[in-house]
């Protein structure tokens, strides 16, 4: 995954989304997000991946989220989206883990011009749009992002906005306000074009990673919890429930990321760890097999630089020392004749039989009687012919920040539908066939709309080892610009 997949840290001087919708209807939106991954990849390049977002993570900020992997290959998560007058193509990141929309600017300095993903990019040119306008530092909205008026403010000075991130990578730019396209959701499968100002990001530095073209995007579409994130700020308008749920279909391809009101299959749900940025969750033991591990207390306390986060962004699954020992002891108990070799620095060995055969299922315990049950083929993949690789990783191999943390990515998630209700403030799963559909509801109309997986791998004109695409589904419940 790409550099920029994290939670920033924000500057004094950093920033805030404000997503303003203008509307003729109140109808669902739709973005479709597709996968893209890298060439030359594997079990390397995917640890590099999970660690450059482990340096984020356990960072002065904290907070994780982003795209999305494969164990078998480092995988990027984007959407295509339209902005300006005339419309003009923006692939950004889709990341669950930041707050803001911003995409690079025609002035910018260190902005990758070439994608090593085979994308076209486009920089975001504020004076060819016509509908394009700069924010400036005496408007509410600048007034609002900093909470007060900004020292040196003058009129027309644009108000700007600076992130770093915790691996040393930022951007710098300025607020504008133009005009957003996207796909509307009119009726059960059925879209037709939308479109909703929105005030983003210009990037006009990119600093570290950002500005390599390695994995290169236009940008960044966070979805993060806090309340400068799109959600947060279409929510406090109210346009929108504070809901949204994913769907990652690793068996077919495919899958669904929604915001709005799931209807549709219900779901159990414990509730998100108060005062957290991202998503903490109190996890109370650990079953392998049926049998329940016995692990001291103090392994499923919450607090800083411990506890449990449910992020979608990294691939692995990391534990601490002590719980990678004596899951991995249950999980192996009965085949300690295997003998484990080091692949690209992951524990491997060969199998001949079905795994999900011949190793037992893994089930994580919540609060609230919320259970995660994680089977053979999602904790092992294979490495070629008859190796299979184990996908937990050994947390004292992490930094230092990070030993106690218990990180369960896109492995043990995968295949389930899992629904982040920050309107309740909890968060539920169930495994699910994420090439069938949901239903959501559109609280203004009531109506309930049937959203569909979408794979549009088939002729994609780049490289794909394997495709993996979301349709993401907005519910804008707000004056749309027809």
């Amino acid at each position: 995954m790409a550099p920029r997949a994290a939670l920033p840290l924000l500057l004094p001087a950093a920033l805030a989304v404000l997503l303003l919708v203008a509307a003729c209807s109140a109808a669902p939106g739709v973005f479709q997000v597709r996968r893209r991954f890298p060439a030359g990849g594997g079990a390397a390049a995917l640890r590099a991946h999970d660690g450059r977002r482990h340096g984020r993570l356990l960072a002065a900020a904290d907070l994780p989220l982003g795209g999305l992997g494969l164990p078998t290959d480092t995988g990027l998560y984007f959407t295509e989206i339209k902005l300006g007058t005339p419309p003009k193509r923006y692939y950004v990141q889709v990341d669950t883990g930041s707050d803001i929309l911003w995409v690079n600017c025609i002035s910018c300095d260190r902005c990758p011009r070439k994608s090593g993903l085979g994308l076209d990019l486009t920089l975001y040119d504020p004076k060819a749009s016509s509908s394009g306008s700069p924010v400036s530092c005496d408007q509410g909205f600048c007034e609002a992002t900093y909470k007060g008026k900004l020292l040196g403010c003058s009129a027309n000075m644009p108000c700007e906005y600076s992130v770093m991130y915790g691996d040393g990578s930022s951007t710098t730019g300025f607020f504008v306000t133009d005009a957003l396209q996207f796909d509307q959701v009119t009726g059960n499968g059925q879209t037709q074009p939308g479109n909703a100002n929105v005030t983003f990001g210009c990037g006009a530095q990119q600093g570290g990673d950002l500005g390599s073209s390695n994995q290169a995007l236009d940008g960044i579409l966070g979805f993060g919890q806090a309340n400068t994130s799109m959600l947060s700020q279409l929510a406090a308008a109210g346009k929108v429930k504070k809901i949204f749920a994913h769907c990652l279909d690793t068996i077919n391809g495919g899958g669904i990321f929604a915001i709005g009101n799931v209807v549709q299959p219900k779901v159990k749900t414990t509730p998100l760890v108060a005062d957290m940025p991202h998503y903490n969750v109190n996890l109370e033991s650990i079953d392998v097999g049926g049998a329940t591990l016995q692990l001291p207390a103090h392994v499923f306390e919450t607090g800083e630089k411990k506890g449990t986060i449910i992020d979608s962004g990294t691939t692995l699954t990391y534990l601490p020392e002590l719980v990678f020992q004596e899951v991995m002891f249950a999980v192996f108990k009965k085949h300690q004749d295997i003998k484990f070799h080091n692949v690209q620095d992951f524990m491997c060995f060969q199998y001949s039989g079905s795994v999900d055969d011949g190793f037992p299922t893994i089930t994580f315990h919540f609060e609230d009687d919320l259970a995660l049950h994680v089977y053979p083929h999602e904790y092992f993949f294979p490495n070629g012919n008859d190796i299979y690789c184990v996908g937990f990783q050994n947390g004292a191999l992490q930094p230092k920040d990070g030993k106690d943390i218990v990180l369960m990515g896109d492995l043990v998630l995968s295949n389930k539908l899992v629904v982040y209700d920050l309107e309740n403030q909890v968060i539920g799963w169930t495994d699910y066939n994420c090439s069938s559909s949901i239903k959501i509801k559109d609280d203004k109309t009531g109506a309930t709309y049937t959203v569909n997986s979408h794979n549009i791998s088939s002729g994609w004109r780049f490289h794909w080892r394997k495709s993996l695409v979301l349709l993401l589904v907005t519910v804008v419940c707000g004056y749309l610009i027809c």
